[in-house]
């Protein structure tokens, strides 16, 4: 199944790759200096940096992550990120993130 690109925010692309009830793989790109909102969810999220550098913000602790590097956030860690270099980043979610169907 192919899903439509979304722009959930300013300088951000978000698309569903893949989906079932237990698990979500999603691709978000961002331009330079966009910004993935601090938030919570009660989802297990394991993110991969395809390309592009940001820094992530998780639980009050940042760290800044490039192209082959990832990052897993727990369920109700409170993040977000800052898009430094333009890129692309692979999220996974379990279970499904329903909000972004």
């Amino acid at each position: 199944m192919t899903y439509p690109e979304v722009r959930p925010d300013p300088g951000i692309t978000r698309r569903v790759l893949a989906e079932n009830p237990a698990m979500m793989v999603v691709s978000v790109r961002f331009e330079a200096g966009a910004e993935g909102k601090p938030h919570s969810h009660f989802h297990a999220q394991s993110t991969y940096v395809t390309s592009g550098r940001f820094r992530f913000t998780v639980a009050g602790k940042a760290v800044e992550i490039g192209a082959g590097d990832s990052i897993v956030i727990p369920p109700d860690a409170v993040h977000g990120c800052l898009c430094i270099e333009p890129g692309e980043l692979i999220d996974t979610f379990a279970p499904r993130r329903d909000d972004f169907l």
